[in-house]
């Protein structure tokens, strides 16, 4: 099975596929129920540890290990195993 970040290098580089139809899920300690959804169009960055996302209050790292789930045009297409 693939890593989120190598799944995410992939949607980001691959002329295939458009990053701005990618969501990922992932653990946002304090959101409502832990946890958040960030749209491709706003992941700015794939560093080797972290991605991360520009919102109104500036740029968040968020780790990988954070990733719940990546879906792109509405469908799952990376879950992390429990």
């Amino acid at each position: 099975m693939r890593t989120s970040h190598a799944l995410l290098l992939r949607l980001w580089h691959d002329p295939e596929f458009d990053m701005k139809k990618a969501t990922v899920e992932y653990i946002d300690r304090g959101a409502p129920n832990n946890r958040s959804a960030a749209e491709g169009e706003y992941i700015t960055n794939l560093d080797r540890y972290y991605f991360e996302v520009i919102s109104t209050v500036g740029t968040t790292p968020i780790p990988y290990h954070r990733i719940l789930r990546i879906t792109y045009a509405g469908i799952p297409i990376w879950e992390k195993q429990t």
